[in-house]
């Protein structure tokens, strides 16, 4: 039986994978969730798992990368109960070499990974700081940290993400909201990933797949429970977390 709060957590990309697990983690522990996709209809089977083990979840169609979308959005998530966590879990993914990234495969993954992430980070700051509490956090990769053959846009954008969370960490963190940036340095187990996976090396790789390769979406889920859970005498800003076999 879940214990209902009086707190809402928001996730910005509640995609089939993370964003679905982070969703499941935060209502099992008795947050109202609002979570946001593009194709809000997809959010139908997540919807259901919540309302059938006991949640409280509102779903909406969300275009991450237009303000009035995101104030409307975290706004009536505010409405519904004051916004404890917002969770920006947007990937925006792409490789192409250089010179084949066009200037609109580039502004777009900066608009999707980047923009959108400033916009609800501060959207959910300017409605958590009269709760004077809260706590924000952005999802980040590996191209966070550096920019690999191919991902010109994604690692600009995914830098750029990590820089507005600095920033905001810095500026927020005295006013009682904890922001915090987790770099998932691995691949996680997702149909895009086994996917990717196929194309480079083949699909007898993908049968004989290491169990350990990849990284459980619940496992990216139990991270940011972790974090919000943590004492203010000891926040982390940014944490890094990969399976034990990673190499790094």
């Amino acid at each position: 039986m879940v214990t209902a709060r009086n707190q809402a957590v928001a996730v910005i990309g509640a995609g089939d994978f993370i964003g679905s697990e982070i969703a499941k983690r935060f209502a099992a522990e008795g947050f109202t969730l609002f979570v946001g996709r593009r194709n809000g209809d997809k959010l139908t089977p997540l919807v259901k798992e919540i309302t059938a083990a006991g949640g409280a979840v509102f779903a909406r169609s969300l275009d991450a990368r237009k303000e009035e979308e995101v104030v409307a959005f975290l706004s009536d998530a505010d409405k519904q109960a004051p916004l404890e966590v917002c969770v920006f879990n947007i990937g925006a993914n792409v490789n192409f070499p250089l010179l084949d990234t066009t200037e609109r495969v580039f502004r777009k993954v900066w608009e999707m990974a980047c923009y959108s992430g400033f916009l609800a980070g501060r959207e959910a700051a300017r409605l958590m700081l009269p709760h004077g509490r809260g706590s924000i956090f952005f999802t980040g990769a590996t191209a966070s940290l550096r920019g690999g053959i191919g991902f010109a846009a994604f690692a600009s954008a995914k830098f750029g993400l990590r820089a507005v969370a600095q920033a905001a960490a810095r500026e927020l963190w005295p006013k009682n909201i904890h922001v915090a940036h987790l770099i998932i340095d691995s691949g996680v187990n997702t149909a895009w990933v086994k996917e990717r996976i196929k194309e480079r090396e083949g699909q007898a790789a993908l049968d004989n797949l290491d169990p350990n390769r990849l990284m459980p979406p619940a496992s990216v889920a139990e991270a940011y429970w972790q974090l919000y859970q943590q004492p203010r005498s000891a926040w982390v800003f940014e944490q890094e977390i990969r399976p034990f076999g990673e190499k790094w």
